[in-house]
């Protein structure tokens, strides 16, 4: 009997701790590891009320250092700002709330130049940044996206925006739907006549080690409301960002724009979750020659929406101005899993993994892309707005080619792996203009694959956007690792060592663990530390301890 009454207290400890450390409890309890009340319980505070120097729509924080504890909510009832010389300080597990509105009632938080964010989270106690209406539950619709505006930060480091006359097709603009002065552009979906909304310097002041702060640990989600027509903000926008700044292990979810966009500038993007986006995932601009690794991309199954859904957009002017600095991202080691979106609608430029265009540059590796239409679309042309080099009319498609007045490649996409993309290279458009004479270098000379599938990978993804409850998910994992020909990555203090395509191992645990609203959905199989509802019926119990038993000595991923 007493080892009878062992085994039961054992089994009941084990089943108590197993559920302690489900894979959904710091998403379901933020900051309870780290010593927050339950998000229920929190006071809520209006961040008007420790901003001045606005109208009735906005204002700037008053404290040379604003704290943002995580014992309250906190609510931004207008567009507010970190000015020059100030520090916004939110610490780990604390929610910030964004109230609905749209135009001139739409709700947004921008880092001014001269500002600085400290937003750093841990794994455990997330900092979110959310609608209003969220109850942080996993019930919110993942349909609804455009809620309040989203997280803006400006910075000193260098752009290729200028007044100046600067192509025989487009004179006197760079990028003439931001630019308000040499080197100073005004975030999309704001007004250029206000300083506030502005990012960049004058050319003589640029500093691409400039400091903006720290994103750490941070999930932005349902942001993306309509500011003025044609103008929905980003779920995080970056302008000028200097590289001195810190943006690891973040996530935006379900932004009615672009997730991530950045207009110039030098920061490095780390281990960035991007999931439910309406628009383009990461999307550049205006000379970004930042690094990025470990990026990974899910869309919906929602294939209606009439915006443009590139995993990447890559774009050196809107403008086709020709001016430099031109965009060169150094990229490793993303995966980006597509809806298989087939038609093409008035906002449509293309449906592709990644989609070239507007002269820019860059370099793509060891990275997977699936279920996209296009994989790696290129401009060739830029039809009335003839750009030149040399002489020569010029496109993204002649930096790849080395042809257009080019003699060298700056546009390399080498050892990537394109799963189940209808087209995997082609060049113009989405309008199924198939390559045939590049093949040669796209396979042999770079390296890339197009295949039908991978072993341990499945890209199919099916959930009610609506409910949340997910029929299908996704595995992101390929099992065996997809080696082979691979990019060594740099050894530079940035890059880790990842000899694999895509942007996870599959011999150590998943990045996306317990810190990503991944694992309150269970939109991925393999994210939880180890395993703990093992037979997957989304309660941790006795169940699931005897299943363990047989797991031991298993690889967690």
């Amino acid at each position: 009997m007493k080892t009878k009454k062992t085994i039961a207290k054992l089994v009941a400890s084990a089943t108590l701790a197993i559920a302690f450390v489900s894979t959904g409890f710091a998403q379901a309890n933020l900051g309870a590891d780290c010593g927050c009340p339950p998000v229920a319980s929190r006071p809520t505070v209006l961040v008007s009320t420790l901003a001045t120097n606005g109208g009735a729509l906005d204002g700037e924080l008053l404290a040379a250092n604003t704290i943002f504890t995580c014992d309250k909510t906190w609510i931004l009832d207008k567009k507010i700002y970190v000015p020059n010389g100030k520090t916004l300080t939110i610490q780990p597990g604390t929610v910030i709330k964004g109230n609905a509105g749209t135009a001139a009632n739409a709700t947004a938080l921008t880092v001014e130049v001269g500002g600085k964010i400290f937003a750093s989270g841990t794994a455990d106690c997330q900092i979110v940044f959310t609608a209003a209406a969220d109850n942080l539950d996993g019930t919110f619709p993942i349909a609804s996206n455009g809620q309040w505006g989203g997280l803006c930060i400006a910075g000193k480091a260098s752009n290729n925006l200028t007044l100046a006359a600067n192509g025989p097709f487009q004179p006197g603009v760079g990028d003439g739907r931001l630019c308000v002065a040499d080197g100073i552009g005004t975030f999309e979906g704001f007004a250029s006549s206000n300083s506030k909304d502005q990012f960049g310097v004058t050319p003589a002041s640029f500093d691409d080690n400039d400091n903006s702060g720290i994103l750490k640990y941070v999930s932005i989600r349902h942001a993306g409301a309509v500011l003025q027509v044609g103008g929905e903000l980003n779920g995080l926008s970056l302008g000028s960002v200097g590289r001195g700044t810190t943006i690891e292990h973040v996530e935006i979810v379900s932004c009615a724009d672009d997730g991530i966009e950045l207009w110039g500038g030098t920061v490095d993007l780390k281990y960035i979750d991007l999931l439910f986006g309406n628009d383009d995932n990461l999307d550049w601009d205006d000379g970004w020659r930042g690094r990025a690794q470990f990026v990974f991309v899910l869309k919906t199954d929602n294939t209606a929406n009439v915006d443009s859904d590139n995993g990447m957009e890559c774009d050196a002017d809107d403008q086709k101005s020709n001016n430099t600095l031109r965009s060169h991202p150094v990229i490793f080691n993303t995966t980006m899993i597509g809806n298989s979106k087939t038609t093409l609608t008035a906002d449509n430029s293309s449906i592709a993994a990644i989609n070239a265009k507007e002269l820019t540059e860059g370099e793509i590796y060891n990275s997977v892309f699936a279920n996209w239409k296009n994989g790696f679309n290129m401009v060739k042309s830029m039809g009335t707005r003839v750009n030149s080099i040399n002489g020569v009319s010029s496109e993204a498609y002649h930096n790849w080619a080395n042809t257009g007045g080019n003699t060298t490649a700056s546009l390399k996409v080498k050892c990537n792996t394109f799963i189940s993309c209808t087209n995997p290279i082609t060049v113009g458009s989405s309008f199924a203009n198939v390559i045939t004479t590049d093949t040669a270098q796209f396979y042999t000379t770079d390296g890339n694959k197009a295949v039908s599938s991978v072993p341990g990978f499945d890209y199919v993804f099916t959930v009610n956007n609506t409910t949340n409850v997910i029929s299908h998910r996704v595995d992101a994992v390929p099992n065996p690792a997809l080696t082979g020909t691979l990019i060594s990555t740099p050894v530079d203090g940035f890059f880790s060592t990842a000899a694999y395509r895509g942007a996870f191992a599959s011999t150590v645990q998943n990045w996306l663990s317990a810190w990503t609203y991944n694992t309150l959905l269970n939109t991925v199989t393999g994210i939880q530390p180890c395993p703990t509802d093992i037979n997957q019926d989304g309660v941790t119990n006795n169940v699931d301890f005897l299943q363990l038993l047989g797991q031991f000595n298993q690889s967690c991923q």
